[in-house]
């Protein structure tokens, strides 16, 4: 998880977290509009910095967030209807990719996946 945290704080994805970049994400973290929270997020999301989520990216999340809550075992089932689900609700385009401001649009919106995971 550690790895999916960084990605929020590396804003220039030079491989460290300066100063600045660390003060700016916690005071959006702490203090900013929803959709700027939310912004910081879909990175967290987006393994591979391209600036869409793909089904595979999401679905790595969404394990590597089930395992912090339930270290024994991991249901695969369960982390597959989650993952699936989600991105189906932030999809809206039916493109294959969810972008921030799909992503954005789902979580802010009644989609109870997509919420869920924001929220984690």
């Amino acid at each position: 998880m550690e790895k999916h945290m960084f990605r929020i704080y590396d804003t220039n994805n030079d491989g460290y977290v300066d100063f600045v970049e660390f003060m700016v994400v916690f005071f959006i973290l702490s203090d900013g509009s929803s959709e700027d929270v939310l912004s910081k997020i879909f990175r967290l999301f987006d393994v591979n910095s391209d600036g869409t989520i793909t089904k595979e990216e999401l679905t790595r999340l969404v394990k590597d967030m089930y395992g912090l809550l339930k270290k024994d075992d991991p249901n695969v089932n369960a982390i597959d209807f989650i993952a699936k689900s989600a991105f189906n609700e932030m999809d809206s385009v039916m493109d294959a990719k969810v972008t921030t401001a799909e992503f954005i649009t789902a979580c802010m919106g009644e989609e109870g996946f997509s919420k869920m995971l924001a929220n984690k």
